[in-house]
Parts: C-alpha cells; structure tokens; sequence
C-alpha cells in the first residue's frame, strides 16, 4: 500500500443470541442475527514497520503491543503495517469491537480465509462482512441477511463484561435455534418477530452485574421504544424505535439521567 486506508470497524450488534450447544472443545454453538452500526472505531492502515497507536476518547487501557488483535492480524498475515486505532467503542461491551478492528485490518491487508479470521475469534467472520448477517456454529458459518435499517439506541452502563465469565454463569448451553428468518416490511415488523426471539446469555450477564437489567429497564421505559435487548455477552444493551428523531430523543432522555453512561443512537444493518 502506498498511503494511509481507513476502514471503519462498526460496532456489531446481536439482535439475537441463541446458544444451542457446546462442543467437547468447549466451544459453545451459536445462532444470531446480528447488524451493524453505522458509526465505530476508525483504524488507518499505512506501509512501514509494525507499529500501533491508539487515540480516542476509549482509548485508555487498549493493549498497542503483540496481544492487540489487530497486531495479530498481522504477525498471522505475515505482514507489516503502521496502524492507527481512533477507539470509540467501549472494551468488553458485547460489541465486538476488539474483532471489528482485527476485521478492518484484514480487510485493508485481503487475502485472509475464514479459519485465519477465526483464529483471532469467533466474531471476526461476521465483522469481516460488517452487514447484517445469520451466523452459526461457532461464528464460522456466516450469511447475509436483508433487514430494514433499524432506527436504534446503544447503552453501555460502563461496566466490563468478559465473555468467558458469562458462558460460566449460565446454567443451560442446549436451546432452540433460530426459525428461518422472514423478510420483513419495516421496523415495527422487524421488532415485533425480533421480540420473539432470545439472548441466551442475557440471564448470566445480569447475574454478574444487575445493572444491565438497569439498563434494559430504562431503555424500555423511554418513548416509542420497539424492543429492548441485551447485545452479546453484554454489558451493551439496545433498544429499537421507529424513527432516528425517537432513538435521539431517547438519547437525550437516558443521558440526562446517567451522565456516566455510554449512550449512541444510531441505525443498525
């Protein structure tokens, strides 16, 4: 590459979560309908010697050494790169942001095949398409899915969520798995099938930390709200409306009462 590429790295959002197994490896099966937003992390890929930076308004606390992801990308690719990371999305929030950047520089670099992506886990496959797609297994089986863009609102009460604490808290791994997924005829018919729908992991994430059903409960309660929802393994919540003036209202409302919160509208697809 001669200059500087930017790729954006959205925030990824499961709309669903439903685990349906675990293999004898350990590794959990999983079924999800996830989006993107249209707002994340920048990453800014240029020629010269593996080198990391991280700025921000989140970038405190973000590994810029080997164990980062996207220096990982990499060293996998056998390649060198000077990486930028403008870091906006919160760390362990169930927004797959540390993936996402793996998967922008994956992108910017092409050549990688879906047993490298998941190599650095199991949602760069997904981030890789960044648009909303069904992924299944162990997030190694991946397909684009229509969905209507879905006016919504992210909240993160700043609270860590390791993934793996959560798959400990849970006390059932074996559920149904997703129907086939309808087309639907706008938002309102998106959140009423989605309502009907599960996040098998939202139960543990509660346990761990209460305040997310904090979260959920005042994302329900503002105006308009079509659903309400936990994203992945959390701490992330997200609520659907059916306009964006409703999700920036809700933003408004929700921020005046938590001025510590992370809160984003924003349109998921």
């Amino acid at each position: 590459m001669t200059s500087e590429i930017r790729q954006l790295a959205p925030a990824k959002v499961n709309l669903t979560l439903h685990v349906t197994g675990q293999r004898e490896d350990g590794y959990h099966l999983l079924d999800s309908l996830v989006a993107f937003a249209d707002f994340g992390d920048d990453v800014y890929v240029s020629d010269g010697p593996t080198h990391l930076s991280v700025e921000g308004d989140l970038a405190a606390g973000v590994p810029t050494g080997p164990i980062n992801l996207m220096w990982r990308a990499l060293e996998m690719m056998g390649a060198e790169a000077s990486l930028r990371l403008v870091k906006r999305l919160p760390a362990e929030a169930g927004i797959g942001g540390g993936s996402s950047d793996a998967a922008a520089v994956l992108r910017a670099i092409g050549g990688s095949t879906v047993e490298q992506q998941m190599s650095l886990g199991a949602d760069v496959p997904v981030c890789m398409l960044a648009t909303a797609a069904r992924m299944r297994g162990v997030g190694e089986r991946v397909e684009k899915v229509a969905l209507p863009p879905l006016p919504a609102l992210l909240v993160n009460p700043r609270v860590s969520m390791p993934t793996p604490a959560v798959f400990s808290a849970m006390t059932k791994r074996t559920n149904a798995e997703m129907p086939m997924i309808p087309t639907f005829e706008g938002v309102a018919d998106a959140a009423d099938w989605l309502a009907t729908m599960r996040n098998d992991m939202q139960d543990a994430a509660i346990s761990i930390q209460p305040v997310i059903e904090r979260a959920l409960s005042d994302l329900q309660s503002t105006r308009q709200c079509l659903l309400a929802r936990m994203s992945g393994s959390g701490a992330t919540c997200f609520a659907i409306y059916p306009t964006m003036k409703a999700a920036h209202f809700a933003a408004y409302e929700l921020g005046a009462m938590h001025t510590d919160w992370w809160i984003r509208p924003c349109t998921l697809s």
